[in-house]
């Protein structure tokens, strides 16, 4: 069976991937930084799994010996969403930003490459970027050079690393899962926020989901290097 290794398995985007790839006859490796919730989806899916944190080096080699010898693919899919006006940002807020969106990326796949390049047939890897690495938007300083750091590594590794290995990244906008609680709570907020986007709602885990899936499949083998908005025509398109 083909194997996808996830990080962020336990996540609102990461599960449901993780889900539609069980559906779609694919094995998964979690990665996720919660035990209780990473075991949980994991039993449930019937995968392996792996629990640690992207901050800590030690947890990639660890996460490359228990997810096999052979990936089919990678989905990186984990992120921050660190907002606030510039001049309040620390140098450790910039730090972290980078070290768990776009570093914890490369070592991800520096680490799975062997497993990646071993598989018979062509691999695939998908990474996160952003909306607000697209576009402008105030207090989003530290998100969006970190997630414009990973639309850098998603070209030169697409370049680097083909025909063998397809790399793809999504730039969704606000979607509803648990990292954006905070910013959700607020009905009148969450409202405006819909309107800006010319489709007039919020991302869900699914719209993101199923286009990584996609990416993942053989059904998108001719695509790669690509930076692919899923955000409602937010980055493209003025909101009547």
């Amino acid at each position: 069976m083909k194997k996808v290794l996830i990080y962020g398995g336990s996540g609102g985007v990461g599960s449901l991937t993780a889900r539609l790839l069980k559906e779609n006859q694919f094995d998964v490796h979690l990665v996720g930084h919660n035990e209780e919730e990473t075991s949980k989806i994991a039993s449930e899916l019937n995968s392996t799994y792996t629990v640690g944190d992207v901050r800590d080096k030690t947890l990639f080699s660890k996460v490359g010996h228990e997810a096999g010898e052979s990936l089919s693919g990678l989905v990186y899919a984990i992120g921050t969403l660190n907002l606030a006006r510039f001049q309040r940002f620390r140098e450790s807020d910039f730090i972290e930003d980078l070290q768990i969106n776009a570093i914890g990326a490369a070592l991800a796949i520096q680490s799975a490459l062997p497993a990646l390049t071993n598989n018979p047939n062509p691999s695939s890897i998908v990474l996160f970027s952003s909306v607000a690495a697209l576009q402008g938007f105030s207090s989003h300083a530290s998100v969006s050079m970190a997630k414009g750091a990973v639309s850098g590594l998603t070209l030169s590794l697409a370049a680097e690393l083909a025909p063998k290995i397809r790399v793809n990244a999504i730039a969704p906008s606000l979607t509803r899962t648990p990292l954006s609680e905070t910013i959700l709570s607020n009905d009148k907020l969450t409202e405006a926020i819909a309107k800006q986007h010319p489709l007039q709602r919020l991302g869900q885990p699914e719209d993101i989901a199923k286009l990584a899936v996609f990416l993942i499949s053989s059904d998108s083998d001719w695509i790669t290097g690509q930076i692919i908005s899923a955000d409602g025509g937010r980055s493209t398109i003025q909101s009547k």
